[in-house]
């Protein structure tokens, strides 16, 4: 099973043959494809292999995001598969 996690974009780069993005995961920077899905600088995006799968407004993402703070605070190092 897989868990998206909202990220932010940072950085929109058009030069590529695919559009790419610097996409912000809570301090991890990872390059997404955004080619796909409508999205700018400062959005934020679901994404899955490296590409985008959706946008999410402000209100959605920060909701996500607080979700899984509350979840991690029922984890444990035990908790944690491979």
């Amino acid at each position: 099973m897989c868990l998206a996690i909202p990220g932010k974009i940072i950085a929109i780069d058009d030069t590529a043959p695919l559009r790419m993005a610097t996409v912000d995961f809570g301090g991890v920077f990872k390059s997404i494809c955004i080619q796909y899905v409508d999205a700018s600088t400062g959005d934020f995006i679901l994404a899955h292999a490296g590409m985008a799968i959706a946008r999410l407004d402000r209100e959605e993402a920060e909701a996500t995001l607080a979700d899984f703070d509350r979840l991690a605070h029922y984890l444990t190092p035990d908790d944690h598969v491979v």
